[in-house]
C-alpha cells in the first residue's frame, strides 16, 4: 500500500512500530554489537555489488514517500475551495475540484507504483546478498578444522548459520527501506508543517519532548522485567527438558511431585516477570496516544482561532492536523528500526566471527598419490597438544604392518581418539611424522588420505533417506548388487528384507524406526562397501543386546579380514585376539604387545583387564 494512503487514518501497527511490533520496540533487551562500525562496513561490502539497484531502491522510497507526504496539502486546496464556495454562496468550481482529484489520484498511483518497485528490487537484493553469505558460510564450514567443532557448541553454530542469517535477511528486506521511508516522512512532514504555519508547528512540537521522556522512562523500567522474563523462560525450558529427558528416573524414584512443584515455582516466577514486563511496556502506547491527542487538541483549538482570524485557510488547517497527527509515528518507527538494526549488526558480527575463524592448513601444492595403499602405518616421534601449554601426546613411536589388528585401550582422556584423529589429519601434529606405506600423510590431499580409511563409530550416523542411500553414502556410484552384497557380509540383509519396504525403507531423521543394533549393522555395511585399506573401529556393541552384539562382532570380523584395523576398545574381552594392543595413558603408549604378553607382565593392562573381569563376575553373581 502506498504511504500516501496512510494519511487520514491511523497506520496499522506492524513491524517497526509500538504495540504489536518486535519486542525491541517494547523495551526488550537488544543484543548489541561489539564493533558496530567495522561490522556495518563489512556488511556493506556484501551489498556493494548491488549498489546501483540500492540507489534505485532509495530513490523510489523517497519518491513514494514524497508523493504521499504532499497529498494532504493538495487535498486541503479542495477543502478550501468548497468552503469558500459555501461561505460566499457561489457555485462550486467542479472543474477545479476534479483537477485536484485527478492530481491526488496520480500521486497515490505513483506512490503505490514506486513503493511496489522498491519492495520488488529490495527483495531480490536481500535474497541475493544472503545467498552469497550462506555460500561463504558453507564453504567456510568445509574448511574449518575439527578443532573448531569440538570446542564450540553445535547449537550456537546452528544459530549463527540459521537464525542470525535469517535476521540479516529480514532486516535487509524490510527494515532498511522502512528506515529510509520513516526518515523521509519525518523530514517531509516537518517541512510541510513549516510551509503551512511555523507558529502552529512550534505549538505541535511542544508535546514531543514529553512523549520521548515518557517512552524512555517506561522502556528502561520494562527492560529489567524483560531480562528477568528471558532468564526465567530459560530456567523453565531447562527444567522441562531435564524432567522429560529423565522421566524414567523421575518415575523410578517417585519424584514426580517434586518435579511438578519445581515447575510451578519457576512458572509462577515467569508469570510475575512476564506480567510486569508486558503491563509496563503496554502502558507506552496508551500514554503516547494520550500525549499525542493532547497536542492534537492544542493544535485544533489554536488552529481554529487562526482560521477564524483568517491567518490560515481551512484546507491548510485540515492538512496540518493530518500532518501533526502522524508526526510521531515516523519517530517511533525510526527508534524501533534502530533497535532492530542493532540486533541485526550483532547477528552479522556473529556470522563474521565464524567466517574469520582459523581454517585448517591447506593441502600442499605438490601433493602425491598412493594408488594402491596396503596399510603399513608408522608414527615417528609424534607430539601433539590441544592446548598450547598442555602436552597430550609426546614423542610417540609406533609401527603397524599391513593387515594387523591394533587395539587401543586406556582410561578416559588417555589419548585413544586423539591418535585416530591425527592419523586421519582431523588434527595436524605439532612435530614428528605419520606415514602410510612410507609416505607422509601431509604429502597426500586430505580427501585422498581419508578415502584410504573406513570408520565405524560407537555413535551411529544415518541420515533421512532410504537404506539404499545410507549404505551407498561411502560409494555413491555403487550398484544395487554391490550394496546388497555389502549388506549380506555385514549380516544386515536379513533384517532389511523383513522391513515392509525393504531397502526402500525411508529412515526418519533420528533413524528411530530401526533398532540401535540395526543402525550399527548398516554403518558396517557402509564401511564394507567403501572397501578401505585401513579400518578405524570404535566399540560398537555397548548399547545392544547379546545376540545383536554377536552379529555385529561377526560383521566386524568379516570387515577386518585382510585390512589394517585400529580398534578403540572399551571392553577388553573383545580385543584378546588383536595382533597388537596399545595401552595408553596421559598421551603415551605405556605398554604394547598381544593379550598374553601384556597379562604376563602384570602391569597397567592387567589391572584394567582384571578390574573389568572382576566387575563382570560380580555383576553375574548379583543376578
Amino acid at each position: 500500500m502506498s504511504k500516501a494512503a496512510d494519511f487520514g487514518r491511523k497506520p496499522a501497527l506492524g513491524p517497526g512500530t509500538f504495540g504489536r511490533g518486535p519486542m525491541q520496540a517494547m523495551g526488550m533487551p537488544v543484543e548489541k554489537p561489539k564493533n558496530f562500525k567495522q561490522t556495518i562496513k563489512r556488511l556493506t561490502g556484501y551489498l556493494q555489488p548491488h549498489r546501483y539497484r540500492l540507489m534505485i531502491v532509495f530513490l523510489t522510497a523517497i519518491l513514494s514517500t514524497v508523493f504521499g507526504t504532499v497529498s494532504p496539502k493538495i487535498m486541503g486546496l479542495a477543502t478550501t475551495s468548497l468552503f469558500d464556495s459555501f461561505m460566499s454562496k457561489k457555485p462550486v468550481d467542479f472543474s477545479y475540484i476534479m483537477q485536484i482529484l485527478l492530481t491526488l489520484g496520480s500521486l497515490y498511483l505513483f506512490s503505490s507504483l514506486f513503493s511496489y518497485l522498491q519492495q520488488l528490487i529490495m527483495v531480490d537484493v536481500s535474497q541475493q546478498t544472503v545467498y552469497t553469505m550462506r555460500e561463504d558460510i558453507n564453504r567456510k564450514l568445509a574448511r574449518l578444522p575439527l578443532r573448531y567443532f569440538d570446542s564450540n557448541a553445535h547449537g550456537d553454530l546452528l544459530s549463527r548459520v540459521t537464525n542470525d542469517v535469517d535476521n540479516i535477511s529480514s532486516t535487509l528486506q524490510q527494515s532498511i527501506t522502512q528506515l529510509v521511508t520513516a526518515l523521509v516522512s519525518l523530514i517531509g512532514i516537518l517541512v510541510m508543517m513549516l510551509i503551512i504555519s511555523p507558529l502552529l508547528t512550534l505549538v505541535s512540537l511542544v508535546v514531543l519532548p514529553l512523549s520521548l521522556l515518557v517512552t524512555k522512562a517506561i522502556a528502561t523500567r520494562s527492560q529489567v522485567y524483560f531480562a528477568a522474563q528471558q532468564n526465567k523462560l530459560g530456567d523453565l525450558n531447562g527444567q522441562v527438558e531435564e524432567m522429560y529427558t529423565g522421566h524414567v528416573l523421575v518415575k523410578a524414584f517417585g519424584r514426580e511431585g517434586e518435579a511438578v512443584k519445581q515447575f510451578e515455582i519457576i512458572n509462577n516466577q515467569l508469570y510475575d516477570a512476564s506480567w510486569k514486563a508486558q503491563f509496563i511496556s503496554g502502558i507506552i502506547m496508551p500514554l503516547m496516544i494520550f500525549i499525542n491527542n493532547l497536542g492534537y487538541v492544542i493544535v485544533c483549538v489554536y488552529g481554529g482561532i487562526m482560521v477564524i482570524r483568517g491567518s490560515i485557510t481551512i484546507g491548510d488547517m485540515q492538512a496540518f492536523i493530518q500532518y501533526s497527527k502522524h508526526f510521531t509515528y515516523p519517530i517511533a518507527q525510526t527508534t524501533s528500526i534502530a533497535n532492530i538494526l542493532q540486533s541485526t549488526v550483532a547477528s552479522a558480527e556473529r556470522v563474521f566471527e565464524l567466517l574469520d575463524e582459523s581454517e585448517e592448513k591447506p593441502d600442499s601444492l605438490e601433493t602425491k598419490t598412493l594408488p594402491f595403499p596396503r596399510g603399513n602405518i608408522g608414527f615417528e616421534k609424534v607430539s601433539f597438544r590441544y592446548i598450547e601449554d598442555t602436552p597430550l601426546i609426546d614423542d610417540l613411536n609406533l609401527e603397524v604392518k599391513a593387515g594387523q589388528t591394533v587395539a587401543i585401550v586406556g582410561p578416559t582422556g588417555a589419548g585413544k581418539t586423539t591418535l585416530v584423529n591425527l592419523l586421519m589429519r582431523f588434527y595436524d601434529i605439532d612435530s614428528g611424522s605419520i606415514t602410510i606405506d612410507g609416505m607422509k600423510i601431509n604429502e597426500l590431499k586430505r580427501g585422498d588420505l581419508r578415502n584410504i580409511f573406513g570408520m565405524v563409530l560407537q555413535d551411529t550416523w544415518l541420515f533421512n533417506g532410504t537404506i539404499w542411500d545410507n549404505i551407498a553414502y561411502s560409494r555413491p556410484d555403487a550398484t544395487k548388487e554391490e550394496i546388497c552384497h555389502a549388506a549380506k557380509i555385514s549380516n544386515a540383509d536379513h533384517f532389511i528384507r523383513t522391513l515392509p519396504e525393504g531397502y526402500d525403507t525411508v529412515l526418519n531423521e533420528e533413524a528411530s524406526n530401526i533398532s540401535q543394533g540395526q543402525k550399527q549393522l548398516l554403518t558396517i555395511a557402509r564401511a564394507i562397501l567403501a572397501n578401505p585399506a585401513v579400518l578405524i573401529l570404535d566399540e560398537a556393541t555397548s548399547n545392544v543386546d547379546s545376540r545383536t552384539e554377536l552379529l555385529i562382532q561377526k560383521a566386524m570380523g568379516e570387515l577386518m579380514k585382510g585390512r589394517t584395523s585400529f580398534v578403540i576398545a572399551h571392553r577388553l574381552s573383545t580385543i584378546r585376539h588383536a595382533d597388537l594392543i596399545l595401552v595408553m595413558n596421559e598421551g603415551k603408549i605405556i605398554e604394547k604387545g598381544n593379550h598374553a604378553e601384556l597379562i604376563a607382565r602384570s602391569g597397567f593392562y592387567t589391572e584394567l583387564y582384571n578390574s573389568q573381569f572382576n566387575h563382570s563376575n560380580a555383576a553375574n553373581q548379583a543376578r
